[in-house]
């Protein structure tokens, strides 16, 4: 058996074309940009924010390009290397989505405005208060002066009573001692002083008005409220036995009426 021998044949190795490469990381590309979006969308649902309205998320839309597929590649007779495989793309967290500062701005404004209205209501509530005070302190004062005027005025009437009582008095002892200037008495005898007092050893005083007719002689003597019961009958007989100069007016005697007199009852040591 005779042997045949066949020329050998060099093993090639062909490297894949790169637009082949080109198109694999694209696609890593566009799923990698997918989970992205997924994520962002799932946290955007998921956000809970407390303005009171969810701010527009501008999306973006990209648009893939499909290359055709490169010409086909004859076999070769030789296992072709596998390719390095290139780790995929490490998968980034969604941004956090915070409020547009626009928004902030406004929410800062209604606090500050809020604010500033509170003050304004709590300036006018005490501006309130210090004007109910202030009134009622005025009414505390006016009530005081009405009272202190109206105390005031009693004081004055009663001042003004009692000068015109006093100057009542006055006129009624100068009408009464010109009335005894123009009469003068002529005799008056000392009553007795009653058993039954000095055997108490009472003392006191008995005042007796009676009128002096135009003889001089006393005429319907009455006993006073001041005196006691024990000096009134002494005292009446008394002034029954007085004796007057009569008054005379143009030449004439006429009567005196309310002629006062006092007795006075006093025991004397012995």
């Amino acid at each position: 058996m005779s042997n045949l021998a066949l020329p050998a044949t060099p093993t090639t190795w062909h490297a894949p074309p790169p637009t082949h490469q080109w198109h694999r990381r694209c696609s890593a590309l566009a799923v990698a940009l997918a989970v992205h979006l997924g994520l962002g969308a799932l946290l955007l649902t998921q956000w809970q924010v407390s303005q009171p309205e969810v701010p527009q998320i501008s999306t973006v839309q990209l648009q893939l390009l499909t290359l055709a597929p490169p010409a086909p590649v004859p076999p070769v007779l030789a296992e072709p290397t596998p390719a390095p495989v290139q780790p995929p793309p490490s998968v980034q967290p969604a941004p956090v989505v915070e409020p547009p500062r626009l928004e902030q701005a406004a929410l800062a404004r209604k606090r500050a405005e809020q604010a500033q209205r509170e003050q304004a209501q709590q300036r006018l509530r005490e501006e309130q208060q210090r004007d109910e005070q202030r009134q009622r302190r005025e009414a505390e004062a006016l009530a005081q002066q009405e009272q202190q005027r109206q105390a005031e005025q009693r004081l004055a009437e009663q001042r003004e009573q009692a000068a015109a009582a006093a100057a009542e008095r006055a006129r009624q002892a100068e009408a009464a001692a010109a009335a005894s200037r123009q009469y003068l008495p002529i005799a008056k005898q000392a009553p007795s002083y009653p058993q039954r007092a000095l055997d108490k050893g009472l003392e006191g005083q008995c005042t007796v008005h009676y009128t002096v007719n135009a003889q001089g002689r006393v005429e319907n003597p009455e006993a006073e409220s001041d005196c006691h019961p024990l000096f009134i009958r002494p005292s009446l007989n008394a002034a029954k036995s007085f004796r007057y100069q009569p008054r005379i007016i143009e030449g004439r005697a006429v009567a005196v009426a309310n002629v006062r007199n006092t007795f006075t009852y006093r025991i004397e040591p012995r």
